[in-house]
Formats: structure tokens, C-alpha cells, sequence
């Protein structure tokens, strides 16, 4: 019923505008409300807040059937609150919680994640966006200084929410902030991409901007921990995004290779075709199957870093094989504009880039195995 429910949103509010939509580089605001009226924007969140709780398998349901357009730039604009509201759940005062929570599950607002900054985006620990504490009692606020990249919904996002330092240095410095998008002193500019082109990707700048100690996330000096939980939800969720992408282009390779003639017969006829389409078939259920595991461990509590790493390596990979092959397949077709290959093959290496870098995957996943202590 979930799947259902989600692909008949898809394809009545976004497939018959995607194509518009990625040439403006930009969908309409509304299309946040009809997705919290839809119920889309509660999915995996607690019902006191306007959500639907779901286990591991519905949060990549959700993922795998938005795919189905053929934009990730459109999920990663319309989702951002899939890793901005996480840490204010699971860390922030109640207060804070029915403030921001239902607005933005009602797609009222928006909410982005804030850590990326110009001096590198995996080295969380080394966060140089600063938060001097001033006043005491309830005039305690926080001043913002610093400068943050690459951050998805950062040019609409009415909360941000930001990392920031406000002790020494190192991860136990770290500490999160809901930041309002429109404080006085918060600027911002949107970056143009080689793909996921309806979402808006920003830089933004703090100076001297104030923030009520009330919307501290969590514990000063304790928000490393909540940002690396985090990532591990995000890491799910994009390997969930290649996965659906990977299948997109599979299905769209073997129709048109069905369908196409070459010497006097369809193109799946030739061996070397045909042999291409069960790569990637291969390389799918791989995928499906590795998901599947962690969605089922997830949901008993294990919190399984290194294998969620590998997984998002392997999906990545697995999309990149699967979009060239795809646009090869298809030919000059696959090169134009329109085919949904061709819009995934220019946005593939955002997602081994995004939720941490295909090296840092492969780099923590050594050290959570232990390779590092022999």
C-alpha cells in the first residue's frame, strides 16, 4: 500500500513536470505542501509530530519509488528534511521539536543540514564554522561566524540545521544549531551543478548572526555523534536512490533494445547486448540483496557502520556501471536529452560523493573492522 500510494504521487504530480522542472533548475514550493498532504514528508517520523513511523524497509521504499522520475536532483530538494530533521527528533528539546517538526512534516517549511563547509565536507571533526555562547539564563544566545558548501535546499530552507564549533578542537568541540533561515546576518548563494539540477545546492555565510541557546541540538559539545547517525540513515537512503536509478536504467536499456532494429533484427538479439543488460541485472540484485540485509539488521537495533558503507560503495558503483551501459545501449538516443539515462549518468557521481566520499566509505569501513588495531 505504501508503494502504491507513493508511485501514484509520483505519477501525478512529478513525472508529467520533471522535464520542466530540470530545465527551469528549480520545482514550485507547492510541491513540498502536496507532498505533507500526501503524507509523503511524514514517512519514518513519530506521529506526536504529523509523521507515520515505518521500519528500515519503508524509509527505502520511499527512496526506491521516488526514483521512478528520473531526477535525483528532485528527491534530494523535496527530501532534504530526511537529514535535517533527524538530529532535532532524536536530540533537540521537546520545545524545538513541536516548533520545527510539523511544519515541515506538513511541508509548510523547510529544513536543510548544514555541516559541508569550504575547508572540507568528511572531516566533520574538523568543523571551523564558530559559536561563541554570550548572556546567561534566558538571554543566552549563540553568535554564528563561518561558512558552509554544497548544501542541499540551502537557498529556500527555512531552518538550517548547522554544525558548529563551540569548544576546542576536534569532535568533542562539535555541537548543532537550529539556525533560523532568515536571521539577520545569514546570506546565501546558489551554486549551478552537472546535475541534480532542480535542487537547490548553496553556499551560505554567518556573520554575526544571533541564535537563542534554546535551539542548541542536543548538548554543547555533543553533537558529533548525532551528525554520524545521521549519516548513516543518509548513507542508506542514497544507496537506496543509485538503486532505483540502477533499475531505471536497466528497464529503459532493455525496452529500447527490444524495441530498436540493427541488421535486420532488434538489438537484444546480439550477444554483446544482451550480455551487457545481465550485468547489470547482476549488479542490481546484488544490491537489492545486501539492503535488504541491513534494512532487516537496522530494524533489530545493530547499527552495522561498516556494512552500511560497503553498501553505499557497492549501489554507487552499481548505478554508474548501469547508466553507461544504458546510454551505450541506446546510442546517440542515449545522449540526448529526454531519456531518463541520460539525465542519471550526469548525476552519478553525486551520489558517491555525497553522505561521505567513496574513499572515506572505504577508509571507515576499515577502521570500524577493526584493520587498523593489527
Amino acid at each position: 500500500m505504501l508503494r502504491d500510494s507513493i508511485r501514484a504521487f509520483v505519477e501525478r504530480e512529478i513525472s508529467p513536470n520533471i522535464a520542466d522542472w530540470e530545465a527551469a533548475k528549480s520545482f514550485p514550493r507547492e510541491l513540498y505542501q502536496k507532498a505533507g498532504e500526501h503524507g509523503l514528508l511524514g514517512v519514518g517520523f513519530p506521529e506526536a509530530y504529523g509523521g507515520t513511523q515505518t521500519d528500515a524497509f519503508g524509509r527505502l521504499l520511499v527512496s526506491e519509488e521516488l526514483t521512478r522520475a528520473g531526477s535525483g536532483g528532485l528527491i534530494a530538494g523535496l527530501m532534504s528534511h530526511g537529514i535535517g530533521l533527524p538530529p532535532i527528533i532524536a536530540l533537540g528539546s521537546e520545545a524545538l521539536k513541536e516548533r520545527i517538526a510539523p511544519p515541515v512534516i506538513a511541508g509548510e517549511a523547510i529544513i536543510a543540514l548544514a555541516v559541508t563547509e569550504p575547508s572540507g565536507g568528511s572531516d566533520v571533526a574538523n568543523i571551523q564554522t564558530k559559536a561563541r555562547k554570550v548572556g546567561e539564563g534566558d538571554e543566552a544566545r549563540y553568535i554564528v561566524d563561518g561558512a558552509k558548501t554544497f548544501i542541499t535546499s540551502g537557498v529556500r530552507a527555512d531552518w538550517l540545521t548547522t554544525a558548529v564549533r563551540t569548544g576546542g578542537e576536534g569532535m568533542g568541540g562539535v555541537s548543532l544549531l537550529a539556525i533560523p533561515g532568515d536571521a539577520e546576518g545569514v546570506s546565501r548563494a546558489p551554486l549551478d551543478k552537472m546535475g541534480w539540477h532542480c535542487s537547490d545546492t548553496a553556499a551560505i555565510y554567518f556573520d554575526n548572526v544571533e541564535v537563542p541557546a534554546s535551539n542548541l541540538i542536543g548538548f554543547e559539545n555533543a553533537g558529533f555523534m548525532g551528525i554520524m547517525v545521521n549519516f548513516n540513515n543518509e548513507r542508506m537512503m542514497l544507496a537506496a536512490m543509485a538503486l532505483g536509478f540502477a533499475r531505471l536504467c536497466f528497464e529503459e536499456a532493455a525496452d529500447w533494445a527490444q524495441q530498436r532494429e540493427t541488421f535486420g533484427k532488434p538489438l537484444v538479439r546480439h550477444q554483446v547486448v544482451r550480455h551487457k543488460l545481465v550485468d547489470m541485472a547482476t549488479s542490481i540484485r546484488a544490491v537489492e540483496c545486501v539492503l535488504d540485509d541491513l534494512a532487516w539488521r537496522i530494524d533489530r537495533g545493530e547499527q552495522p557502520i561498516a556494512e552500511v558503507c560497503m553498501a553505499k560503495n557497492l549501489a554507487t558503483q552499481c548505478v554508474e556501471l548501469c547508466a553507461k551501459e544504458a546510454v551505450q545501449i541506446l546510442g546517440g538516443a542515449g545522449y540526448i536529452v529526454g531519456t531518463h539515462c541520460e539525465r542519471i549518468y550526469r548525476e552519478t557521481k553525486v551520489l558517491s560523493i555525497g553522505g561521505g566520499a567513496e574513499e572515506i566509505m572505504k577508509e571507515l569501513a576499515a577502521r570500524q573492522m577493526g584493520l587498523l588495531n593489527t
